[in-house]
């Protein structure tokens, strides 16, 4: 609880790369005194990429072909800070899947999560309306207090600041990243959140409660469209489809209709509203495409000159996707010299772990796929539909730091799900709903 609605605090305060790792702390130490830790399934290959990625400082301070020289010490921060977010992650699937009902019930954790959400839309509104407002943290003060400069890489993850603004379609134009480190990092946040909150609220939530979760999500839409975020607007129609296919599958056909009626109703409210001219000028407007296919290239062949361990970390091209000539100067610290790995986790891992840690990456979470593809219960569809849309998302995101541990939540949630089926236990979440209406649908919804 202190992790996920005290997020905002934490990420105030500069630790927003942190918080979950910190959070790992006492979550270990209360595994620590348990007589028996149980491991979801396919958990061997998770613990091989942690330890495959762990190997790689041995090959921090390697040049990797096409980049600029580097030294162990330059890839030494990056590295450490990535090894916390993974064991941090680890740490919080193990706790919150061998939490009890009696200890924490999901619905709860779906709760916090929802809360959660909540801030992250008011983040998204407060960037576009202060897109400026920044200030300097408590951890970054100290920093500055030992360090002469902090090297910017870190000032990012310590600096909080509301929105980034940047020149996507041609306008200056703020993009919202509030509560988060970046507005790529929000995106993919939300589309997390957002389909907790909408079980929470929606599914299990009181008539009351629905109605306040509608409302939200139709006032979610404005930050959404101008976060100009075109992974977060096809990772949430994915969400929505598989959804919806998997239910009407279930026996609810009728929720096809539902979703075409929904798609039209969006294209009206696009058609007329300024929100339809953003959509359309994003589109337009490829900028990055060329950057992120050459970095993308990039990885795949800096993967496969070393596939056994990678390079242990990132490095930055010479130059630019344009001319080795283009790097970065003083003036223009964002010119050239792109970062390898910085445009999808799935180019991250390939280039850091090599071939052998992307295969072992992508290979847990496509097991928990496979596993649990027939809980249709909600908690249990949600989380598959979150673990399905990371797994899109790791081509155009690179979701380590807070991204991670929400999908390690979800995966245990859903684990919790399947384990207490096979044990005989009756649904513990459905029994507490107080409307009637909806206990009717959870035996279709959730059956053996």
């Amino acid at each position: 609880m202190a992790a996920l609605v005290g997020y905002p605090i934490w990420w105030g305060l500069g630790l927003g790369a942190l918080v979950f790792p910190l959070a790992a702390i006492p979550m270990a130490w209360e595994l620590k005194g348990r007589r028996h830790i149980e491991v979801p399934p396919w958990f061997g290959l998770w613990l091989l990429f942690v330890g495959w990625s762990m190997i790689g400082a041995i090959v921090l301070g390697v040049n990797a072909p096409d980049t600029l020289p580097t030294t162990f010490a330059q890839g030494l921060d990056a590295y450490v800070l990535r090894t916390l977010q993974y064991l941090g992650a680890t740490v919080v699937l193990l706790y919150v899947g061998n939490l009890s009902e009696r200890d924490v019930p999901r619905l709860r954790i779906v709760g916090w999560l929802g809360i959660l959400f909540v801030m992250t839309l008011v983040g998204g509104y407060v960037g576009l309306a202060l897109p400026t407002l920044a200030w300097k943290s408590p951890v970054e003060l100290a920093l500055g207090l030992v360090f002469h400069g902090i090297p910017r890489g870190i000032l990012t993850m310590v600096h909080p600041q509301v929105a980034q603004i940047q020149d996507v379609i041609g306008t200056g134009d703020p993009r919202p990243n509030a509560p988060f480190e970046f507005t790529n990092a929000w995106g993919n946040n939300l589309s997390i959140l957002i389909i907790w909150f909408i079980v929470g609220w929606i599914v299990y939530g009181t008539a009351k409660r629905r109605l306040w979760g509608i409302a939200a999500l139709c006032v979610a839409v404005v930050p959404i469209v101008y976060s100009l975020n075109r992974g977060l607007w096809l990772g949430l129609a994915l969400a929505t489809c598989y959804a919806v296919v998997r239910l009407a599958l279930a026996g609810r056909p009728w929720l096809i209709g539902a979703l075409l009626a929904l798609a039209a109703v969006g294209l009206l409210v696009l058609a007329v509203t300024p929100l339809g001219t953003v959509v359309t000028s994003r589109a337009d407007a490829g900028n990055s495409n060329q950057v992120r296919s050459s970095l993308a290239e990039a990885s795949i062949a800096g993967g496969f000159s070393s596939p056994l361990i990678g390079y242990g970390s990132t490095r930055e091209t010479v130059g630019s996707d344009e001319s080795i000539a283009i790097g970065a100067t003083p003036e223009c610290p964002r010119c050239g010299n792109r970062t390898i790995g910085s445009t999808g986790h799935a180019w991250n891992v390939l280039y850091s772990q090599g071939v052998v840690g992307l295969v072992a990456f992508m290979g847990f979470f496509v097991g928990i796929l496979w596993r649990f593809r027939r809980d249709i219960t909600p908690i249990g569809l949600a989380a598959h539909t979150i673990v399905l849309v990371q797994l899109f998302y790791i081509f155009v995101y690179v979701g380590i730091s807070s991204t991670l541990s929400l999908l390690m939540i979800s995966v245990a949630l859903l684990w919790r799900n399947d384990r207490d089926r096979h044990e005989g236990h009756p649904d513990p979440v459905a029994a507490r709903v107080s409307d009637s209406g909806f206990r009717r649908l959870t035996p279709q919804w959730g059956s053996p």
